[in-house]
């Protein structure tokens, strides 16, 4: 006999528990921090992979991430490390696709990636697919405005978006979907929220997501429903800062944690519900301060 699941019983289908990783101060970081399924960030754990600033993450094979691309002091970076199910960093995969800085990724289509847009000394829009084995693939044609400092996240439960950023110009509230499949969208007609950069994004109560804080230095989110439209702006909640990182954990919550605020570097951390509403900054706080960093769940 299989068992009988009430018709009302809802279950999360997201992973448990994430990581933030690299970054920089005055120096290049590789360290990383694990994010528990209660949402708590431990200490720094020594690094794995070349020490690296904007670089971006995703989740890949249903439970495990990678983290991409990025700068050092001396030049932009294509090489990829795969994080693990138990949330272990490998050290530098043998890069594919442009060498860039300040992109964005997000999973799709249940269990594989796409890294997109970023600077490799222009704005670019192109984009990289990563299979469901972590494996990433070469550059595809880019769709949609060419920009850095974009922000990702899944929707729909096999979807992404990508949203916001800055051009040779301006900041942007422009936003692109990612079908099933990976195909990245034209721009949206509509645009909506606060145009800015260095902004963070993550998954939510299953099939949403939210983009949240950014330049200028601000703190205001706007939530991504399950078909991808974004919202207007929601009153920040939380220290007001840009270069963040984001991810899901616990199976439907998510936490922004990092940046750069007015006052500095910091390791501040924001907790978010399953509907979608932002805490206060935790009290405690750890990990080193820094910005510029990445964030992906697994497991």
């Amino acid at each position: 006999m299989f068992p009988i699941i009430p018709a009302n019983t809802a279950t999360a289908s997201g992973n448990d528990e994430g990581v933030f990783g690299y970054g920089r101060t005055a120096s290049y970081f590789s360290l990383t921090n694990l994010v528990s399924n209660a949402g708590v960030v431990a200490t720094d754990v020594a690094g794995a992979g070349t020490a690296r600033r904007n670089p971006a993450a995703c989740e890949y094979g249903e439970d495990k991430g990678i983290f991409g691309f990025g700068m050092t002091a001396a030049a932009y970076l294509d090489e990829t490390n795969l994080v693990s199910n138990t949330g272990v960093v490998s050290s530098d995969v043998v890069g594919v696709g442009s060498d860039r800085r300040s992109l964005a990724a997000c999973s799709y289509g249940d269990d594989k990636g796409i890294f997109g847009f970023g600077y490799t000394g222009a704005y670019v829009a192109i984009t990289n697919l990563v299979t469901n084995a972590g494996v990433v693939g070469g550059d595809v044609a880019g769709v949609g405005t060419a920009r850095q400092y974009p922000a990702a996240t899944q929707y729909g439960g096999d979807k992404g978006i990508f949203g916001f950023g800055f051009d040779a110009s301006s900041n942007l509230s422009k936003t692109n979907l990612v079908s099933n499949t990976g195909v990245v969208a034209s721009d949206q007609a509509a645009e909506t929220g606060t145009a800015r950069y260095g902004l963070a994004a993550c998954s939510y109560g299953d099939d949403k997501g939210i983009f949240g804080f950014g330049s200028g230095v601000t703190n205001v989110t706007n939530l991504v429903s399950n078909t991808g439209v974004v919202a207007s702006d929601t009153a920040g909640v939380g220290t007001s800062r840009d270069q963040l990182a984001a991810c899901e954990y616990g199976g439907d919550k998510g936490i922004f944690g990092f940046g750069s605020g007015a006052t500095g570097y910091t390791n501040v951390t924001n907790l978010v519900s399953n509907t979608g509403v932002v805490a206060s900054d935790q009290a405690a706080t750890t990990g080193t301060a820094r910005y510029g960093l990445a964030a992906c769940s697994f497991n």
